[in-house]
C-alpha cells in the first residue's frame, strides 16, 4: 500500500501498472480540499495531455499505480 500525504499530491508523479489507453505516466494537476479532505483530484496523462478525475484514495493500491515514474 502507497503511503499518501493529501497535502502533497499536487504535482506528484504515478506511474499506471497496467497502462490506461497506452498511457503509462500521470501527473496529478489539481486537488480541491473541504475541511481539510480531499473532494476532487485530477490526474493528466504525460504524453496525451488527457485529463480524467480519479479517486485518489485509489492511489494507495500499489496493484494499480506506482509513486513517480518507473
Amino acid at each position: 500500500m502507497n503511503k499518501i500525504n493529501p497535502k502533497k499530491l499536487l504535482n506528484s508523479k504515478w506511474t499506471a501498472v497496467n497502462p490506461i489507453k497506452k498511457e503509462k505516466h500521470f501527473l496529478i494537476t489539481e486537488i480541491e480540499f473541504e475541511e481539510n479532505e480531499v473532494v476532487h483530484c485530477s490526474i493528466e496523462a504525460i504524453i496525451t495531455k488527457r485529463i480524467q478525475s480519479i479517486d485518489w484514495k485509489e492511489l494507495k493500491n500499489q496493484a494499480n499505480w506506482l509513486s513517480g515514474w518507473k
